[in-house]
């Protein structure tokens, strides 16, 4: 019989307790939909900044670009095509980190389908596909996808939302990446709003990571519609280790031709 070498093992159990957990790719939107869509024949810009103030100091893989510190944004742009459908174009997605400077990160595709008039039901449900092309310092895969549900409830001031989302890339069912959202909003106003949001990234479906090592990011988020433009600012602070510290994000939004359909 063999005897095994001690010193071999411990290293192995070493290099198991001691690996760095993984870290997750920097997000280029920190949003949770809610259904709504703009009306048929209306343009929408959604314009997406995040800093993050501390945070992962590793790259996701090598050559990425790095959460510490970064700066990452994108317009969003969408068009209504029918009462329950809106396109929409992410472009270009660009960010600003301490080790690559600028760089432009690649593009998406989105495809959004809600029941009409969510703002206006007291249940409301959609789904939004999105189909993506990464940039080299983005992900570590070219093409990757998301399927995000939407299920929510307006009951007056409070607002729930849910977004269950599954992220893929093209790898095998096992491998879809749940990483659901969750908004609670208080409506002070039509106009005003305070909402606590929660992002989490669990893993992949076939054997979810340990709780230490998902990611688990608390927002506050205070939203403000004006004449001129929809504002949502929130502040972020991560709950494990697998996530960044502190987030701040900024969203500007606006639609477009929207006098002739009144």
């Amino acid at each position: 019989m063999k005897t095994i070498d001690v010193r071999w093992v411990s290293a192995v159990l070493a290099a198991l307790i001691l690996a760095p957990l993984p870290a997750f790719a920097q997000a280029d939107e920190i949003q949770v939909y809610d259904g709504g869509l703009a009306p048929p024949g209306v343009f929408n810009l959604t314009v997406h900044n995040n800093y993050t103030v501390s945070g992962l100091a590793d790259p996701a893989f090598p050559g990425a670009v790095v959460s510490e510190h970064a700066w990452v944004g994108v317009p969003e742009w969408a068009y209504g095509v029918t009462e329950w459908f809106e396109a929409g174009l992410y472009l270009p997605l660009y960010s600003f980190d301490e080790h690559l400077g600028a760089t432009l990160d690649g593009f998406k595709l989105r495809t959004l389908f809600a029941v009409p008039h969510a703002a206006d039901r007291t249940f409301f449900y959609g789904v939004n596909f999105e189909f993506s092309y990464n940039g080299k310092h983005w992900d570590a895969k070219r093409f990757t996808s998301e399927i995000r549900p939407i299920v929510g409830w307006h009951l007056d001031p409070i607002d729930i939302v849910v977004n269950p989302i599954l992220d893929t890339a093209w790898d095998g069912f096992g491998k879809l990446e749940l990483a659901p959202s969750t908004r609670v909003a208080w409506n002070v106003s039509p106009m005003f709003a305070v909402a606590v949001e929660e992002y989490d990234d669990l893993g992949s479906i076939d054997g979810f990571l340990p709780v230490a090592k998902q990611a688990h990011e608390i927002f506050g988020v205070v939203d403000l519609a004006t004449r001129v433009v929809d504002i949502e600012i929130g502040a972020g602070v991560g709950l494990t280790d697998g996530t960044d510290d502190a987030t701040l994000k900024l969203i500007l939004s606006r639609d477009f031709n929207h006098g002739k359909h009144q």
